[in-house]
């Protein structure tokens, strides 16, 4: 009778612990995503865009391009080799 009682014991938990993980764990996360973008605000939050200077308005439209390489097409990758077939 103590080894039904047991295994009662242990099923009964486990399904307490279920209800419990279902109900408690989204607001677990979201407090630990919450706390971890806090974090991260306050490690980088100083830093600005490179690029930005104080005479930049809002709205303004600023692209920056960067040099474009040619590639030589004559490169030679490699050789052409044609397989025929042995019967």
């Amino acid at each position: 009778m103590a080894f039904l009682k047991t295994i009662l014991f242990i099923l009964l938990g486990y399904y307490f612990l279920k209800i419990v993980v279902k109900l408690f764990a989204p607001k677990i996360l979201n407090y630990a995503a919450r706390k971890t973008e806090s974090h991260f605000k306050e490690a980088f939050g100083g830093f600005d865009h490179p690029n930005s200077t104080s005479e930049e308005k809002v709205g303004d439209v600023i692209i920056d391009k960067k040099t474009q390489r040619k590639k030589d097409s004559s490169e030679k990758v490699g050789e052409y080799i044609d397989f025929e077939e042995i019967d």
